[in-house]
């Protein structure tokens, strides 16, 4: 059985769904630096907050196209893992771009709008989180006896 499937939700599924949630939007962060965008930020808010979502990652850009830029970029990136966005609003505007993947939500401002709506003020009961926190740490891969390969130690001049 496959998690979720009849009533089984085992703390496995569990981990599995998070560390999946965790590279979706180290995806997502990825995604916003290869277009240079400013400040990216990840707040984890709180399960008893009222929060609709698990986590906001909120960034800025410097102007209109640079906004439309990042937002493509999360998209198509997205799009690759299979992850289409449910709502997505301010496209065209640019000042404030909405994408919502349900279980996380990417904000890309102009400087003035992420400074008027100020999120980080309004979730200051949410966890603020370094991307390199969400970033998926390359992992290592084992030898034939199951041990760790040794790193090579650099030769002196």
């Amino acid at each position: 059985m496959r998690c979720g499937q009849r009533g089984v939700q085992s703390n496995d599924c569990m981990k599995k769904q998070t560390n999946d949630l965790k590279r979706q939007v180290s995806e997502a962060i990825v995604a916003c630096n290869d277009k240079k965008a400013e400040h990216v930020t990840v707040l984890e808010l709180e399960k008893d907050s009222g929060a609709f979502t698990d986590y906001f990652v909120v960034c800025s850009g410097t102007n209109p196209r640079q906004i439309q830029a990042i937002a493509t970029s999360v998209d198509e990136r997205l799009e690759a893992l299979g992850l289409r966005p449910a709502h997505t609003e301010g496209y065209k505007q640019a000042e404030w771009v909405l994408l919502d993947y349900v279980d996380f939500v990417v904000h890309i401002f102009s400087e003035n709008a992420r400074q008027y709506y100020d999120l980080e003020r309004l979730w200051k009961s949410a966890t603020r989180r370094e991307p390199s926190e969400l970033m998926a740490a390359p992992k290592r891969r084992r030898t034939a006896s199951g041990a760790a390969p040794k790193r090579a130690r650099k030769k002196k001049a």
